[in-house]
């Protein structure tokens, strides 16, 4: 290679934009930080409803807005578009997740599913219990499905804040808990709080749903296509059948192609070959590229789009969206609570006590017991560099159930002081799930670190 040969492969132009953006782009890929927005927005809606301005919150969210054309229209407020439309988007990353994770991930074999399945069952049916028996036999006994949920986002932020003393099997357990968790969320928001059901435009959402079926079997990858047909045809569909609408983005999740085109032999294969051919093209004066090298270039990008699966490319783009835009949004728009009221008497209704015991307690005993269960039967095994201190902790870290508590809590309250009440409980048993959660995962690591060191200078000796 001569030295101007090297100088031209050491060549890049940097464009002022460039510099400019990359921060922003390492910030929207930051998952702590997208934690730390979402605290940002429940800390903002707060502040902002109880001021003196609080009744502008109340007006923003209820102004209303029309979408559609001719005859048909669809009009709904801002609250509701938000919690209808823009968390669809989040429960069709969630449903990307899930497939992507029983296709080639840690719900992919029995034996990695096995310990997170099974705590993610055990961590939905104690606070569902412990709920009940707050509320048996009264109108608020509906509300067994808001401790349920764990919010991954908040976890991982609050997780986050440990750093490297964290093992990295505690985040991949969590986080394959914390899908199953939104899989069993899903499930009961279709089944449990769908009312007013409309068959025939449910009819019509599950033969869009079929038509996506078939364009994935067909061999489509045009996200285009799916894009048209989800929003256009199914949300619409579930949206006016009754059916949450969010249900929609999970079922379209499930649509999209997962698998590549080549392999990445194949691919390393034809890559070469294009550069080959691309090194021993002639080139145009100047920073220009020829019509040979172009056709290499379209010819590379195109290679790039068969190893590229389509599941896995939307999972990417829409992450840093669904973290920093939709999640906020839902948060600044469902947690404004007028603190106006006795907070002691809030927090201690029969409604406020099942959350929060079904949150921290429930959510503990259910994924300890059904955990131990299992390895204890040999099914799975405890993760690496863990204990059992450190799995307590991640138990009662999975008691942060924000998100998704708020959002089946606007579904299974009418009542609007109870569901005042029951946002009150879910912050309150979020921040002591998360100051709870992280004091023991903080303290049984440390152990951990002891023991290990210990244990190395008794191998020495």
């Amino acid at each position: 290679m001569t030295e101007e040969q090297r100088k031209e492969l050491n060549k890049e132009r940097i464009y002022p934009i460039e510099r400019i953006l990359a921060p922003v782009d390492n910030l929207l890929r930051n998952k702590p930080v997208s934690g730390i927005l979402l605290f940002l927005a429940v800390l903002g809606a707060l502040i902002w409803v109880n001021s003196p301005w609080g009744d502008s919150y109340f007006h923003l969210w209820h102004t209303n807005f029309r979408i559609g054309f001719g005859p048909f229209e669809i009009s709904k407020d801002l609250h509701h578009w938000i919690n209808d439309g823009l968390m669809a988007i989040f429960f069709f990353v969630v449903g990307l997740e899930i497939k992507r994770e029983i296709m080639a991930g840690d719900l992919s074999s029995w034996r990695k599913a096995s310990l997170p399945a099974a705590a993610a069952v055990g961590g939905m049916i104690f606070p569902a219990l412990i709920y009940t028996l707050f509320n048996f036999g009264i109108d608020t006994e509906s509300g067994w499905g808001v401790p349920m949920a764990t919010d991954i986002a908040f976890t991982l932020g609050v997780l986050s804040l440990l750093k490297d003393r964290v093992p990295i099997s505690l985040k991949i357990f969590l986080t394959a808990l914390a899908i199953v968790d939104d899989l069993g969320a899903v499930l009961v928001i279709a089944f449990f709080y769908t009312e007013n059901l409309l068959l025939l435009y449910l009819e019509y959402g599950l033969a869009f749903f079929l038509v996506l079926a078939l364009g994935n079997w067909l061999g489509i990858r045009n996200t285009l296509f799916y894009a048209i047909i989800g929003i256009c045809g199914l949300w619409v569909a579930f949206l006016l059948s009754g059916v949450h609408a969010t249900i929609a983005g999970v079922l379209l999740a499930l649509t999209i192609p997962a698998k590549t085109k080549i392999n990445k032999y194949s691919f390393i294969f034809h890559v070469r070959k294009l550069l080959r051919k691309l090194k021993n093209s002639k080139s145009m004066e100047g920073s220009y590229l020829s019509d040979e090298q172009q056709e290499i270039i379209e010819d590379l990008k195109e290679t790039r789009s068969k190893i590229e699966t389509p599941l896995q490319k939307l999972e990417y783009a829409l992450n840093p969206f669904v973290s920093f835009v939709v999640l906020p949004l839902f948060a600044l728009s469902n947690a404004g609570i007028e603190l106006n009221v006795n907070f002691w008497e809030a927090i201690t209704t029969q409604v406020s006590l099942g959350i929060i015991f079904g949150l921290i307690l429930g959510k503990f005993l259910g994924i300890m017991s059904f955990s131990a269960l299992f390895i204890k039967l040999g099914i799975a095994d405890l993760p690496r560099n863990t204990n059992w201190g450190i799995m307590a902790g991640a138990a009662i870290m999975a008691g942060i159930g924000f998100t998704m508590s708020i959002f089946i809590s606007n579904l299974a309250f009418d009542n609007e002081l109870i569901e005042k009440q029951s946002k009150m409980a879910i912050l309150l048993a979020s921040v002591l799930a998360g100051i709870i959660g992280i004091s023991v995962i903080r303290f049984f690591s440390q152990k951990l670190g002891a023991d290990e060191i210990e244990q190395k200078d008794d191998d020495t000796a």
